[in-house]
């Protein structure tokens, strides 16, 4: 035996050891937790979304309660959790991403199990490591919103599945998968599209009738469990108006992801009657994503976020192609086996890094809500009145009470809190006027010019209306989309004096 070949038998040996000694799974785990603390706070920048969440967290059980049955009730489990994250720790940043950056790692993990059962540990490390690269995915794997938490959820309810159909169901396993894909429903109800993906797993696999019952079973205890959730969340159907209708545009993100998804099961070289990669991750790719666009021809709702769940099925279906790759290039070169899927994943690393590096900056999302509030604590003066266009740009008051202290929000009616809303309730148009034209100084909230809309709401038209005719404009910072600006009442003079009285 050479001293070479003793050597390659030894270090096969320590990564058997190794790999009885550490699980498969860690790896993406570590891995996937590591791509999301990687500049997690953005620096410190906030955007309109996630000041939702921080916003209402920041209420009492009771006060959440209230604003979800005049608004955002399908966010209702996930607001009071995030609540319970604040009460524990303290409202923060990371405190606001950190359960979605675990949600993503157990994500992957899951995914990695997955495809260990069905095809290997290479199949399953490749998945695994795939899934924290994906660009949809790195943008909502530091999100403080619940779209991470639910393809966590559908991650382990198909690992459950997967289980059940190589044999090891037991009656607890199928109360596991009820509950947590209710759970998922109760995030977002529209992870419901998970169970017909699930059902054309087991028609593909041909399922026993037996595993068919309890499937039945388990899949109609979770939805009508959420069917209160879905029946009251369409009361608040307006929430959804702004997304815009389906265009041909919009299908061809869909288009590609099939395509690639369509690959790795054709390379996977699926049999029908046993699970494979392929009977398990195209339909969970494919099924979300066409019966999103079919409901979206009823009402729009197509945004990529609702089923961010499916990129589980498509890193499946990546780690078959890049598995097929593989042992097509090892019958020709042995030796380098080992290396080829470090080597893919370097190669993606590098590839998305440009990627990688935007999804980490405050420039990636529409607006920074604390960007703002830096703005305003420096710009305001003791005594100066607020006003927020539109309303909902109250938002930054709301994240960041003490840059605001000291000024009075003059528009404001009702606080979002007792009024249950997450604006606010303002005073009809001419009481704003009035309250306007009584201040010296008013501070300006609103979006900056590349993203602002034109008013909508009378109060708004007015609030402008004011402020050009009576006011000038003394300072005026623009950061990350939104947009303070300070004006301070115009002196009278003989010709104003003479048009007030002929007014």
């Amino acid at each position: 035996m050479t001293r070479r070949t003793a050597v390659l038998r030894l270090s096969v040996l320590r990564l058997s050891v190794l790999r009885r000694r550490v699980p498969l799974w860690v790896v993406p785990l570590l891995w996937t937790s590591a791509l999301g603390l990687w500049g997690l706070t953005r620096r410190h920048s906030v955007w309109r979304d996630e000041a939702a969440t921080w916003q209402v967290a920041r209420r009492s059980a009771g006060e959440i309660w209230h604003m979800l049955g005049q608004v955002d009730a399908v966010h209702g489990l996930y607001y009071l959790f995030m609540h319970a994250l604040f009460e524990c720790f303290g409202p923060g940043v990371v405190v606001l991403r950190l359960p979605s950056v675990l949600a993503v790692a157990v994500a992957a993990a899951c995914t990695t199990v997955i495809g260990r059962r069905l095809a290997g540990a290479r199949l399953g490390l490749t998945a695994g490591l795939a899934l924290g690269l994906l660009p949809a995915v790195q943008f909502y794997l530091q999100e403080g919103r619940p779209y991470a938490l639910v393809m966590a959820g559908s991650a382990l309810s198909t690992l459950l599945l997967v289980r059940v159909l190589r044999g090891n169901g037991r009656t607890a396993h199928w109360v596991a998968y009820g509950g947590i894909v209710l759970v998922c429903a109760l995030l977002n109800w529209l992870s419901l599209l998970l169970l017909p993906a699930h059902g054309t797993t087991l028609m593909w696999v041909r399922a026993e009738r037996r595993v068919w019952a309890r499937w039945s079973t388990a899949a109609a205890a979770a939805t009508v469990g959420a069917l209160p959730l879905i029946l009251f969340s369409r009361t608040q159907a307006g929430q959804v108006s702004w997304i815009p209708p389906l265009t041909w545009h919009m299908l061809i993100s869909p288009a590609v992801l099939l395509a690639v998804g369509g690959l790795g099961a054709r390379l996977d070289r699926p049999r029908v009657g046993r699970p494979s990669v392929a009977a398990v991750g195209l339909p969970l790719l494919a099924v979300p994503q066409l019966g999103l666009l079919g409901l979206s021809l009823v009402q729009p709702l197509f945004l990529d976020r609702y089923i961010l769940f499916s990129m589980v099925g498509l890193t499946l279906l990546i780690g078959a192609a890049v598995d097929a790759v593989v042992r097509a290039a090892g019958s020709r070169f042995p030796r380098a086996v080992p290396w080829l899927v470090p080597v893919v994943v370097a190669v993606a690393v590098v590839a998305l890094l440009p990627q990688s590096l935007a999804k980490r900056s405050p420039s990636s999302r529409v607006d920074d809500v604390l960007s703002a509030a830096v703005s305003v604590r420096h710009l305001k003066q003791d005594g100066d009145a607020v006003v927020f266009v539109p309303a909902a740009r109250r938002d930054t008051e709301l994240v960041s009470p003490d840059a605001f202290a000291g000024l009075r929000d003059i528009a404001l009616a009702r606080s979002p809190a007792a009024s249950g809303t997450l604006k606010g309730e303002e005073a009809d148009p001419e009481r704003i006027r009035t309250r306007m034209l009584e201040q010296r100084r008013i501070l300006l909230v609103t979006d900056a010019p590349g993203v602002a809309r034109p008013p909508a709401a009378r109060r708004d038209v007015v609030k402008y209306a004011v402020l050009r005719k009576d006011f000038d404009v003394v300072a005026d910072e623009q950061a990350r989309g939104r947009r303070v600006t300070v004006y301070e009442r115009r002196a009278p003079g003989p010709s104003r004096d003479r048009a007030a009285r002929a007014e």
